[in-house]
């Protein structure tokens, strides 16, 4: 799968992508500006004009994990134009094993790395973002499938999937596949969408 693209000069994406290797690697405390501009082969004050601040950085690593989270959403919809469970269950399934196999996310969720858990605030700081971006994202998405519900009920519908998956990437519960299988048969009742997967509970699996 290829990385969601990083807005800014051109050595914002090498820098960023530069210190979540060495954050997972070593630990964010490891991750100085001078360190990155070895690494990417600048000068220090590059680094600085490309992205500010540690802080910033942070900020910027951990947007660029959460877009490529969206961007796997979008696949998803776009491989079942005409399916709205399936559509669902692929995004579902697709985003939480991102997280899974995501080690800068495993790392600060887990404070693998002790004191690097200043990391974690920022994370959670920027879900209220994923929160709003995904929802408008899914909500011109399943609108078109034309689902009988009113704006304020798909809005209630959207908001209720959006935040139980958040949960599982946090603290997962269950598989992928059988969390997205719930998700589904939950989603196509409210719905009110019928296919071979809606009719089928997950636990008759």
């Amino acid at each position: 799968m290829s990385e969601a693209p990083v807005t800014g000069g051109p050595y914002r994406q090498p820098i960023v992508s530069a210190a979540i290797e060495l954050t997972v690697r070593s630990g964010w405390s490891s991750v100085t500006m001078s360190k990155l501009a070895e690494i990417v082969g600048v000068s220090r004050q590059t680094v600085y004009n490309e992205l500010g601040s540690k802080s910033r950085l942070a900020e910027a690593m951990i947007s660029h994990e959460l877009a490529r989270f969206l961007s796997v959403v979008r696949e998803a919809f776009e491989r079942h134009p005409e399916d709205l469970v399936e559509a669902i269950h692929d995004a579902v399934r697709g985003v939480l094993e991102l997280a899974d196999d995501n080690l800068l996310l495993r790392a600060i969720v887990s404070a693998t790395h002790g004191a690097d858990t200043e990391l974690l605030p920022l994370l959670t700081s920027r879900a209220g973002s994923l929160l709003s971006e995904a929802t408008v994202m899914l909500r011109g998405r399943v609108r078109a499938y034309g689902p009988p519900l009113d704006a304020s009920q798909l809005d209630v519908a959207i908001d209720v999937v959006v935040r139980t998956v958040l949960s599982h990437i946090m603290q997962p519960s269950d598989t992928p596949a059988r969390t997205a299988d719930a998700l589904a048969w939950m989603a196509s009742r409210v719905l009110g969408a019928t296919t071979a997967r809606s009719l089928r509970h997950p636990s008759q699996d």
